[in-house]
């Protein structure tokens, strides 16, 4: 295995720069070729980057035997035949979100990285976030107490797609943190969606999950409110905390905050329920970017042979969710079971 892994980035429209700056920094991996139908775009990254290829034919880049990871920041609609073609050619893949359109899709897609020992791995940027792992780690450390319920809120008056609806566009990301936060998929999903904009597309979507152990979270999305707001709040017994993805310095409070059972029962047998207030404490965070970091983990488990912890059954499950979400949308908010194969 070379000392640099190449690779390859296809799409350099929004969020493509990102990667290829990010690809081009890492010390582990080279940023080979950069693969768009855009002339111009080409033409710019070829004087960001000299030495880097370019070029407008996929195919071409996919026989290319020295590129061994591609990386695809295209339309979402072409996701699952981009990575089922670049998987079938021998490369592994990192796919922005969502993995597919269909939850069928992406089992498939799963099912031939495995089949050919390649490594698939989805942009939930997430997970790579260091606010994200300090909130799994409380919740894996019972710092919290019995978990109650979760809330999440990713809205902004900003860019209004007009190939994908509100939650297929920002709602992977809170469900990727949601089931890397627990640990595990949900269980049924229910949802109501919006057109507030006349269009056939749903613009504001409101979710509500039901977790294993009785945990619910409500993910609420949308492309029309004044402020930029990026929050997710988690209700535990015994301690809450606030994710604020938009704060500069205080990305995580935690509040020693809870409800807990009186130990002495009243006249009747019953125990009256006691809230308890204490300090708010903002633990320190690192300063990791969490796009490079989740570009240096596909780098490593190519190199390794490592399952990436934003794999292919991840994407598999939030595309799942995503896809029965929508059923429930379609059918004025019936709860629709997951049913997940894996």
């Amino acid at each position: 295995m070379p000392e640099r892994i190449p690779l390859a980035v296809v799409g350099s429209g929004y969020w493509g720069p990102n990667l290829i700056r990010n690809i081009a920094n890492l010390p582990d991996a080279a940023l080979h070729t950069v693969c768009d139908l855009n002339e111009k775009a080409l033409a710019q990254n070829s004087q960001r980057y000299p030495g880097v290829r370019t070029t407008t034919d996929y195919d071409a880049l996919l026989r290319d035997p020295d590129i061994q990871g591609v990386v695809l920041a295209t339309p979402a609609h072409l996701h699952a035949e981009q990575a089922r073609a670049a998987l079938e050619a021998g490369k592994h893949v990192m796919v922005e979100k969502p993995l597919a359109l269909s939850s069928d899709d992406a089992l498939a897609l799963v099912e031939l990285a495995a089949h050919n020992d390649l490594r698939l791995m989805v942009g939930h940027v997430f997970k790579f976030n260091p606010a994200v792992t300090a909130l799994r780690k409380m919740v894996e450390g019972e710092d919290l107490g019995r978990l109650l319920y979760i809330y999440s809120q990713r809205l902004n008056l900003g860019i209004i797609r007009s190939d994908l609806n509100v939650m297929w566009n920002l709602a992977p990301h809170d469900f990727s943190i949601l089931n890397y936060v627990l640990g595990r998929a949900p269980e049924r999903v229910a949802a109501r969606g919006f057109h507030l904009l006349g269009r056939s597309l749903e613009d504001v979507v409101f979710v509500t999950l039901e977790y294993p152990g009785g945990v619910v979270a409500h993910v609420h999305v949308s492309w029309l409110d004044p402020g930029k707001v990026r929050r997710m709040t988690i209700v535990g017994e015994r301690k809450m905390v606030v994710y604020d993805d938009v704060s500069v310095d205080e990305r995580l409070r935690v509040f020693d905050k809870g409800v807990m059972r009186d130990a002495i029962p009243d006249a009747y047998g019953e125990f009256k329920l006691i809230t308890r207030s204490g300090d708010v404490h903002i633990p320190m965070l690192e300063t990791t970017e969490p796009l490079r970091a989740e570009c240096a983990h596909f780098v490593a488990c190519i190199r390794e042979g490592t399952t990436p912890i934003s794999d292919g059954v991840d994407g598999y499950h939030v595309v799942r969710m995503l896809e029965a979400a929508q059923t429930s949308m379609d059918n004025d908010g019936a709860s629709v079971d997951l049913n997940l194969a894996k």
